[in-house]
């Protein structure tokens, strides 16, 4: 299928600046930069509509980019703490998603879509987990996400301490360990 060109409206992470004319596929037009008001359609119309726009909408980025730098100072560092139900191992019964973080973070007083969460894999075990947040193409912040079992385990877990079969469980050495000798007998073979 042929590329299709279109005009960035705005800064896209691993494609380009705002104004660039960039050459995508078309799923990835239809179905994310075209909705997303992103990226208009390449055109003479668009293309002269764009060059009339430019300097609203560079003042237009600027500002929204001013105010994410300043909600970015105000709440850097921000960490929160989310409940979730675990094995003796640490594995959740579940796992812990972009919604979750966004829910929880928006109660701790930072405002944010799902989208705005980067997280590459759901988090399936307790601990602490440094997830990104965009809050405008060209500023992101790093919380903590602290998932525990308890308001407790959460407060041993963000004072570095360990929790659960890890925290039971004294630090074996080497002397300690038993080790495979290399025969087998016949029955096991």
């Amino acid at each position: 299928m042929a590329a299709v060109e279109l005009i960035l409206l705005e800064r896209v992470e691993s494609l380009g600046q705002m104004g660039d004319l960039v050459r995508v596929k078309p799923g990835y037009a239809r179905n994310f930069l075209l909705p997303q008001k992103k990226a208009i359609r390449a055109s003479k119309d668009n293309l002269a509509r764009f060059e009339d726009q430019r300097a609203h909408l560079v003042a237009l980025n600027l500002r929204r980019r001013e105010e994410a730098e300043r909600v970015a100072e105000r709440v850097g560092g921000l960490s929160v703490v989310i409940i979730r139900q675990a094995g003796e191992s640490g594995s959740l019964y579940g796992s812990v998603s972009t919604r979750d973080i966004a829910t929880v973070t928006t109660e701790a007083g930072l405002t944010i879509d799902r989208e705005q969460v980067i997280l590459r894999h759901p988090i399936k075990t307790l601990g602490l987990t440094s997830v990104r947040v965009v809050l405008h193409p060209e500023v992101s912040i790093t919380i903590t996400v602290n998932v525990a079992r308890s308001v407790e385990e959460a407060a041993k877990q963000a004072a570095g301490q360990a929790v659960g079969r890890a925290a039971e469980e004294p630090d074996e050495t080497i002397e300690e360990l038993e080790f495979f000798d290399g025969e087998m007998s016949q029955e096991e073979v």
